[in-house]
Protein backbone atom coordinates (compact mmCIF):
# COMPACT_ATOMS: atom_id res chain seq x y z
CA UNK A 1 0.00 0.00 0.00
CA UNK A 2 2.55 2.86 1.24
CA UNK A 3 5.93 2.00 0.08
CA UNK A 4 9.62 2.62 1.34
CA UNK A 5 9.21 5.64 3.55
CA UNK A 6 10.30 6.42 7.08
CA UNK A 7 8.29 8.16 10.17
CA UNK A 8 8.76 8.91 14.00
CA UNK A 9 7.37 5.43 14.53
CA UNK A 10 10.11 2.73 12.25
CA UNK A 11 10.55 2.02 8.81
CA UNK A 12 8.20 0.09 6.82
CA UNK A 13 7.58 -1.17 3.64
CA UNK A 14 3.94 -1.89 2.20
CA UNK A 15 3.83 -3.40 -1.23
CA UNK A 16 1.20 -3.13 -3.49
CA UNK A 17 -0.07 -7.16 -3.78
CA UNK A 18 -2.72 -8.69 -5.36
CA UNK A 19 -5.08 -11.67 -3.86
CA UNK A 20 -3.92 -15.42 -3.98
CA UNK A 21 -5.30 -16.64 -7.30
CA UNK A 22 -4.49 -13.61 -9.47
CA UNK A 23 -1.00 -12.86 -8.97
CA UNK A 24 -0.04 -16.36 -7.56
CA UNK A 25 -0.08 -19.72 -9.30
CA UNK A 26 -2.04 -22.68 -7.69
CA UNK A 27 0.73 -24.86 -8.02
CA UNK A 28 0.72 -25.58 -4.76
CA UNK A 29 1.30 -28.37 -1.96
CA UNK A 30 -1.95 -28.82 0.96
CA UNK A 31 -0.79 -27.08 3.89
CA UNK A 32 1.99 -24.90 1.98
CA UNK A 33 1.39 -21.53 1.28
CA UNK A 34 4.02 -21.70 -1.99
CA UNK A 35 5.68 -18.72 -0.77
CA UNK A 36 8.10 -17.65 1.84
CA UNK A 37 6.20 -15.52 4.62
CA UNK A 38 7.30 -11.55 4.47
CA UNK A 39 6.04 -9.09 6.83
CA UNK A 40 3.40 -6.64 5.79
CA UNK A 41 2.32 -4.98 9.57
CA UNK A 42 4.88 -2.76 9.91
CA UNK A 43 4.89 0.02 12.67
CA UNK A 44 3.28 2.55 10.79
CA UNK A 45 0.64 0.73 9.91
CA UNK A 46 -0.18 -0.77 13.20
CA UNK A 47 -0.18 2.83 14.97
CA UNK A 48 -1.96 3.81 12.01
CA UNK A 49 -4.57 1.24 12.26
CA UNK A 50 -4.51 1.96 16.26
CA UNK A 51 -5.78 5.26 15.48
CA UNK A 52 -8.86 3.88 14.07
CA UNK A 53 -9.53 0.80 15.74
CA UNK A 54 -7.92 1.33 18.94
CA UNK A 55 -4.25 0.23 20.49
CA UNK A 56 -3.34 -3.30 20.16
CA UNK A 57 -6.46 -3.99 17.42
CA UNK A 58 -6.00 -4.26 13.89
CA UNK A 59 -9.27 -4.84 13.02
CA UNK A 60 -12.18 -2.97 13.38
CA UNK A 61 -14.67 -3.18 16.50
CA UNK A 62 -12.44 -3.39 19.41
CA UNK A 63 -13.54 -5.27 22.44
CA UNK A 64 -17.07 -5.56 21.50
CA UNK A 65 -15.75 -7.64 18.14
CA UNK A 66 -14.02 -9.88 20.39
CA UNK A 67 -17.66 -10.24 22.63
CA UNK A 68 -19.49 -11.07 19.04
CA UNK A 69 -16.70 -13.62 18.18
CA UNK A 70 -16.80 -15.22 21.64
CA UNK A 71 -20.42 -14.56 22.66
CA UNK A 72 -22.40 -16.97 24.09
CA UNK A 73 -19.11 -19.13 25.85
CA UNK A 74 -17.85 -19.06 29.41
CA UNK A 75 -14.26 -18.84 28.78
CA UNK A 76 -12.84 -18.89 32.49
CA UNK A 77 -10.19 -20.79 33.05
CA UNK A 78 -10.34 -22.03 29.36
CA UNK A 79 -7.24 -23.29 27.27
CA UNK A 80 -8.25 -20.48 23.87
CA UNK A 81 -6.75 -20.28 20.52
CA UNK A 82 -5.95 -16.72 19.26
CA UNK A 83 -4.53 -17.39 15.06
CA UNK A 84 -3.18 -14.88 13.82
CA UNK A 85 -2.99 -12.73 16.99
CA UNK A 86 -1.57 -9.63 15.88
CA UNK A 87 0.18 -7.06 18.63
CA UNK A 88 -2.53 -8.95 20.94
CA UNK A 89 -5.16 -6.44 21.02
CA UNK A 90 -8.24 -9.76 21.25
CA UNK A 91 -6.03 -12.00 23.47
CA UNK A 92 -5.26 -8.90 25.77
CA UNK A 93 -9.48 -8.68 26.59
CA UNK A 94 -9.79 -12.83 26.26
CA UNK A 95 -7.55 -13.06 29.53
CA UNK A 96 -8.47 -9.39 31.47
CA UNK A 97 -12.05 -9.78 30.55
CA UNK A 98 -13.30 -13.49 30.22
CA UNK A 99 -10.54 -14.99 32.22
CA UNK A 100 -9.12 -17.63 29.74
CA UNK A 101 -5.66 -19.01 29.39
CA UNK A 102 -4.57 -18.17 25.93
CA UNK A 103 -2.15 -19.08 23.37
CA UNK A 104 -1.85 -16.15 20.79
CA UNK A 105 0.56 -17.31 17.27
CA UNK A 106 1.24 -14.62 14.72
CA UNK A 107 3.82 -15.27 11.73
CA UNK A 108 5.31 -11.82 12.15
CA UNK A 109 8.08 -11.89 15.15
CA UNK A 110 7.78 -7.73 15.51
CA UNK A 111 3.99 -8.08 16.13
CA UNK A 112 4.73 -11.21 18.56
CA UNK A 113 7.65 -9.04 20.23
CA UNK A 114 5.22 -6.42 20.98
CA UNK A 115 2.23 -8.19 21.87
CA UNK A 116 4.49 -9.60 24.64
CA UNK A 117 6.24 -6.13 26.23
CA UNK A 118 2.42 -4.99 25.92
CA UNK A 119 1.52 -8.38 27.94
CA UNK A 120 4.30 -7.65 30.75
CA UNK A 121 2.88 -4.03 31.10
CA UNK A 122 -0.34 -5.13 31.95
CA UNK A 123 0.28 -8.02 34.00
CA UNK A 124 -1.02 -10.59 31.76
CA UNK A 125 2.14 -12.12 30.52
CA UNK A 126 0.85 -14.76 33.43
CA UNK A 127 -2.17 -15.64 31.26
CA UNK A 128 -0.91 -15.20 27.72
CA UNK A 129 1.28 -16.89 25.58
CA UNK A 130 2.32 -15.15 22.89
CA UNK A 131 4.20 -17.50 19.98
CA UNK A 132 5.84 -16.96 16.57
CA UNK A 133 5.24 -19.50 14.37
CA UNK A 134 5.44 -20.84 10.35
CA UNK A 135 3.04 -20.93 7.49
CA UNK A 136 2.67 -24.66 7.91
CA UNK A 137 0.07 -27.05 9.89
CA UNK A 138 -0.60 -26.38 13.94
CA UNK A 139 2.13 -27.94 15.84
CA UNK A 140 0.12 -28.12 19.22
CA UNK A 141 -1.13 -31.60 19.97
CA UNK A 142 -3.99 -33.07 19.83
CA UNK A 143 -7.23 -31.71 22.11
CA UNK A 144 -5.54 -28.50 23.24
CA UNK A 145 -7.24 -25.92 23.45
CA UNK A 146 -11.22 -25.33 24.64
CA UNK A 147 -11.86 -22.85 21.71
CA UNK A 148 -10.18 -21.23 19.04
CA UNK A 149 -10.53 -17.83 17.38
CA UNK A 150 -9.08 -15.78 15.03
CA UNK A 151 -9.91 -12.41 13.60
CA UNK A 152 -9.15 -11.43 10.45
CA UNK A 153 -6.19 -14.29 10.06
CA UNK A 154 -8.26 -16.56 7.45
CA UNK A 155 -8.99 -13.51 5.34
CA UNK A 156 -5.08 -14.07 3.89
CA UNK A 157 -4.94 -18.14 4.41
CA UNK A 158 -4.90 -19.41 1.12
CA UNK A 159 -4.94 -23.18 2.40
CA UNK A 160 -8.19 -23.10 4.11
CA UNK A 161 -9.37 -26.07 4.27
CA UNK A 162 -5.91 -27.55 5.70
CA UNK A 163 -6.08 -24.88 8.28
CA UNK A 164 -9.44 -25.91 9.42
CA UNK A 165 -8.32 -29.35 9.48
CA UNK A 166 -5.82 -28.47 12.07
CA UNK A 167 -7.95 -26.28 13.87
CA UNK A 168 -10.36 -29.30 14.50
CA UNK A 169 -7.26 -31.47 15.00
CA UNK A 170 -5.89 -29.13 17.89
CA UNK A 171 -9.46 -28.83 19.43
CA UNK A 172 -10.91 -30.69 22.35
CA UNK A 173 -14.11 -32.58 21.58
CA UNK A 174 -17.14 -30.18 21.74
CA UNK A 175 -14.78 -27.54 21.96
CA UNK A 176 -15.79 -24.84 19.11
CA UNK A 177 -13.79 -22.68 16.18
CA UNK A 178 -15.09 -19.30 16.03
CA UNK A 179 -14.10 -16.59 13.50
CA UNK A 180 -14.50 -12.86 11.92
CA UNK A 181 -12.90 -12.45 8.53
CA UNK A 182 -13.50 -10.48 5.30
CA UNK A 183 -15.55 -12.18 2.70
CA UNK A 184 -16.25 -11.45 -1.29
CA UNK A 185 -19.50 -11.98 -2.85
CA UNK A 186 -19.85 -14.21 -6.11
CA UNK A 187 -17.92 -14.11 -9.13
CA UNK A 188 -15.00 -12.28 -9.99
CA UNK A 189 -13.14 -9.23 -8.57
CA UNK A 190 -14.52 -6.41 -9.42
CA UNK A 191 -12.37 -3.31 -10.67
CA UNK A 192 -12.48 -1.55 -7.62
CA UNK A 193 -12.16 -4.74 -5.83
CA UNK A 194 -8.54 -5.26 -7.80
CA UNK A 195 -8.31 -1.21 -6.87
CA UNK A 196 -8.52 -1.73 -3.16
CA UNK A 197 -6.24 -4.75 -2.76
CA UNK A 198 -3.70 -2.55 -4.84
CA UNK A 199 -4.15 0.06 -2.34
CA UNK A 200 -4.46 -2.20 0.70
CA UNK A 201 -1.05 -3.66 -0.15
CA UNK A 202 -1.70 -6.99 1.71
CA UNK A 203 -2.23 -9.97 0.65
CA UNK A 204 -5.91 -11.39 0.74
CA UNK A 205 -6.79 -14.74 -0.28
CA UNK A 206 -10.51 -14.25 0.29
CA UNK A 207 -13.72 -16.64 -0.31
CA UNK A 208 -17.83 -16.56 -0.09
CA UNK A 209 -19.52 -16.92 3.03
CA UNK A 210 -21.13 -19.63 1.32
CA UNK A 211 -17.57 -21.29 0.27
CA UNK A 212 -16.27 -20.83 4.42
CA UNK A 213 -19.62 -22.52 5.38
CA UNK A 214 -18.60 -25.51 2.97
CA UNK A 215 -15.17 -25.64 4.35
CA UNK A 216 -16.27 -25.47 8.27
CA UNK A 217 -18.39 -28.76 7.16
CA UNK A 218 -15.51 -30.54 5.25
CA UNK A 219 -13.15 -30.11 7.61
CA UNK A 220 -14.94 -31.92 9.85
CA UNK A 221 -17.61 -28.96 11.88
CA UNK A 222 -20.82 -29.14 12.78
CA UNK A 223 -23.30 -26.60 13.77
CA UNK A 224 -21.85 -24.27 11.38
CA UNK A 225 -23.38 -20.82 11.38
CA UNK A 226 -22.39 -17.77 9.32
CA UNK A 227 -23.46 -14.56 10.33
CA UNK A 228 -23.23 -11.73 7.56
CA UNK A 229 -22.85 -8.64 9.44
CA UNK A 230 -21.71 -6.36 6.41
CA UNK A 231 -24.63 -4.34 7.55
CA UNK A 232 -22.79 -3.01 10.42
CA UNK A 233 -19.38 -2.36 8.99
CA UNK A 234 -21.14 -0.43 5.61
CA UNK A 235 -22.04 2.35 7.99
CA UNK A 236 -18.97 2.35 10.40
CA UNK A 237 -16.59 2.50 7.68
CA UNK A 238 -18.30 5.81 6.45
CA UNK A 239 -17.69 7.04 9.79
CA UNK A 240 -13.99 5.84 9.91
CA UNK A 241 -13.19 7.58 6.84
CA UNK A 242 -14.50 10.80 8.05
CA UNK A 243 -12.49 10.50 10.98
CA UNK A 244 -8.95 9.78 9.06
CA UNK A 245 -9.86 12.99 6.89
CA UNK A 246 -10.43 14.90 9.37
CA UNK A 247 -9.82 14.59 13.15
CA UNK A 248 -7.38 11.82 12.81
CA UNK A 249 -5.27 13.54 9.70
CA UNK A 250 -2.96 15.99 11.53
CA UNK A 251 -1.90 12.89 13.27
CA UNK A 252 -1.77 11.02 10.65
CA UNK A 253 0.68 13.94 9.13
CA UNK A 254 3.20 13.39 12.07
CA UNK A 255 3.26 9.85 11.81
CA UNK A 256 4.19 9.16 8.16
CA UNK A 257 3.67 12.35 6.16
CA UNK A 258 1.62 13.70 3.88
CA UNK A 259 2.28 11.55 1.08
CA UNK A 260 1.60 8.58 2.73
CA UNK A 261 -1.20 9.90 5.10
CA UNK A 262 -3.10 10.76 1.60
CA UNK A 263 -2.70 7.28 0.12
CA UNK A 264 -4.11 5.28 3.18
CA UNK A 265 -7.30 8.42 3.23
CA UNK A 266 -7.41 6.80 -0.75
CA UNK A 267 -7.19 3.27 1.00
CA UNK A 268 -10.50 3.78 3.00
CA UNK A 269 -12.24 5.87 0.29
CA UNK A 270 -11.67 2.38 -1.90
CA UNK A 271 -12.64 0.32 0.40
CA UNK A 272 -16.25 2.19 1.00
CA UNK A 273 -17.08 1.83 -2.61
CA UNK A 274 -16.57 -1.94 -2.33
CA UNK A 275 -18.26 -2.29 0.95
CA UNK A 276 -21.58 -0.16 -0.10
CA UNK A 277 -21.37 -2.52 -3.29
CA UNK A 278 -21.65 -5.56 -1.51
CA UNK A 279 -18.44 -6.88 -2.81
CA UNK A 280 -16.58 -6.82 0.58
CA UNK A 281 -18.23 -8.71 3.67
CA UNK A 282 -17.72 -8.78 7.42
CA UNK A 283 -18.77 -12.29 8.56
CA UNK A 284 -18.86 -14.24 11.25
CA UNK A 285 -18.22 -17.90 11.12
CA UNK A 286 -18.48 -21.06 14.14
CA UNK A 287 -18.30 -24.45 14.24
CA UNK A 288 -18.19 -27.18 16.83
CA UNK A 289 -16.19 -30.09 17.30
CA UNK A 290 -18.25 -33.08 17.45
CA UNK A 291 -18.45 -34.65 21.28
CA UNK A 292 -18.76 -38.28 20.02
CA UNK A 293 -19.99 -40.50 17.12
CA UNK A 294 -23.33 -39.15 15.50
CA UNK A 295 -24.12 -38.40 12.25
CA UNK A 296 -23.77 -35.06 10.61
CA UNK A 297 -26.17 -32.30 11.72
CA UNK A 298 -28.35 -30.27 9.40
CA UNK A 299 -26.93 -27.30 7.37
CA UNK A 300 -27.67 -24.24 8.63
CA UNK A 301 -28.64 -21.20 6.66
CA UNK A 302 -26.57 -18.20 6.25
CA UNK A 303 -27.68 -15.44 8.56
CA UNK A 304 -27.99 -11.58 7.23
CA UNK A 305 -28.28 -9.28 10.25
CA UNK A 306 -29.99 -5.80 9.67
CA UNK A 307 -28.67 -4.56 13.42
CA UNK A 308 -25.31 -3.56 14.39
CA UNK A 309 -23.25 -5.99 16.60
CA UNK A 310 -22.19 -4.65 19.79
CA UNK A 311 -18.97 -3.54 18.90
CA UNK A 312 -16.61 -0.81 20.83
CA UNK A 313 -14.50 1.98 18.59
CA UNK A 314 -12.33 4.31 19.88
Amino acid sequence: MLSNARSTVGYYNWTARLPRGIEQGADKRPGDSGLEHKNEYHDAMIALLALIWGDGFMAPGGEGNVAKIVGGFDLRDKRVLDIGCGVGGPAFVLADTYGANVVGTDLEPHLIERAQKRAKELGLDVKIDFRVVEPKPLTFPDESFHFVMSSGAFSQIADKLVMYQEVLRVLKPGGTFSTYDWMKCEGEYSEDMLHWFKAEGLTYAMETPERHQELFEEAGFVGVTVDDRSAWYRNHVHGEYEKIRGELYPQMLELVGREQADHFVENWRAMIVVCDKGEMLQVYSRGRKPSGAGGRHPREPISVADTDPPLVTP
